[in-house]
């Protein structure tokens, strides 16, 4: 019966390609997971494992991305609701795609993924908010009903494995020419960088504060990885990444205050829309106005043990919005952290103007509000 059942899928996908009046070649492909992956392209239903990656679909469809959506993780909903509500107001069709899960693998629904018929399912690499290749029996389960998994990263390396997730993204979706037209934007933003700092060797220490707000005590930061892998691109030294083990990990403020980091760095979590009930957070992101975001700053830097560290007494204190971590435009991120971290390197350098070309060329949607902060003026 489980042979049957799965032969039906198949049947149903074939036909489903079919009837769409467009060839569509089997193309076998390496994933970011390194597996070999046969989807027949271009694909026209997708299911995103995670929600916060369908600002990198629309970079390929600038259009309409939500027409190729067949389900997707709730997590761009739940965790950056801000940017959830600037894509509804362009395209409310999106409140019609079905969730396949919340924000974690655990609730990733394989039966609600199967109904929703996709072409391909879009997985991360690792962590993240959806099913990773190491949920083995998700994969069982949708290789059995025809459904090929594919998985990107813009997590676990991001800054080497973007180019390369959307390449793979680029020939899924039939779309190679967006995807090297974007490729070539961000390797010359990354080449800014990279180029000047050249050479240099005195590095700062910063240390990261990740999701600030989202818990009570100090403090939350990243090791080797995500946001961490920014700092060091930035010509930075992460002491995340000698004081925790893993991606993540807690830190005492103790440790701080002992050791002071040169530079201090907020991840912010908050949005426009949960400002209200979520006081503790920085305020970044689509909607945010520059005010807002500064004051939201400065009052997370009023806590006890973060106010008496020398970073924040000299206003070398910022934040940036933590969704950077998950999309491709991460390089702009990284832009930001350099000219704090070596501004006689990158005086020259406009970071926003980065973030306005990004959204002109590549989104479907307007940029609007800010997406770093600094305590002082000459830090925004």
């Amino acid at each position: 019966m489980k042979e049957v059942c799965a032969a039906l899928a198949a049947f149903v996908l074939f036909c489903a390609g079919a009837g769409n009046g467009q060839a569509r070649e089997p193309l076998t492909l390496t994933d970011l997971a390194g597996r070999q992956v046969m989807v027949r392209v271009p694909v026209e239903r997708i299911i995103l494992g995670e929600g916060r990656h369908l600002p990198a679909i629309g970079i390929l469809d600038r259009e309409d991305p939500t027409r190729r959506i067949a389900g997707m993780g709730g997590d761009l909903k739940q965790l950056d609701p801000s940017t959830y509500a600037q894509y509804r107001a362009r395209f409310p069709q999106i409140e019609d795609i079905p969730l396949v899960g919340q924000s974690s693998a655990s609730s990733f629904s394989i039966e609600q993924a199967i109904h929703s018929n996709p072409d391909v399912a879009i997985f991360s690499l690792s962590g993240g908010h959806g099913p990773t290749p190491k949920q083995k029996v998700i994969l069982d389960r949708l290789a059995a009903a025809g459904i090929p998994v594919a998985v990107i990263d813009f997590r676990d390396d991001p800054l080497r494995n973007t180019p390369l997730s959307m390449s793979l993204l680029g020939k899924l979706m039939g779309r190679e020419a967006e995807a090297r037209e974007f490729l070539e934007f961000y390797g010359k933003q990354l080449d800014l960088v990279r180029d000047r700092l050249a050479g240099v060797d005195e590095r700062p220490h910063v240390f990261l504060e990740s999701r600030v707000g989202i818990r009570e005590e100090c403090c939350e930061t990243i090791g080797d990885g995500m946001l961490g892998r920014f700092i060091e691109w930035a010509g930075g030294i992460n002491m995340g990444a000698s004081l925790v083990p893993g991606a993540a990990g807690m830190v005492n403020v103790e440790q701080l205050i002992v050791a002071p980091p040169d530079v201090y760095l907020a991840t912010a979590i908050g949005s426009t829309i949960t400002a209200a009930e979520t006081p503790n957070r920085i305020v970044l992101g689509a909607g945010a106005g520059a005010g807002q975001a500064r004051e939201s700053l400065a009052r997370s830097m009023a806590r006890t043990g973060i106010a008496q560290l020398p970073a924040v007494r000299n206003g070398d204190a910022h934040a940036i919005w933590h969704h950077f971590y998950n999309t491709p435009i991460n390089v702009v991120a990284v832009q930001a952290i350099a000219k704090w971290l070596h501004p006689g390197k990158f005086g020259d350098l406009d970071p926003r103007q980065t973030l306005e070309t990004f959204f002109e060329r590549f989104q479907p949607v307007p940029l609007d509000g800010v997406y770093w902060t600094s305590l002082s003026e000459e830090g925004q």
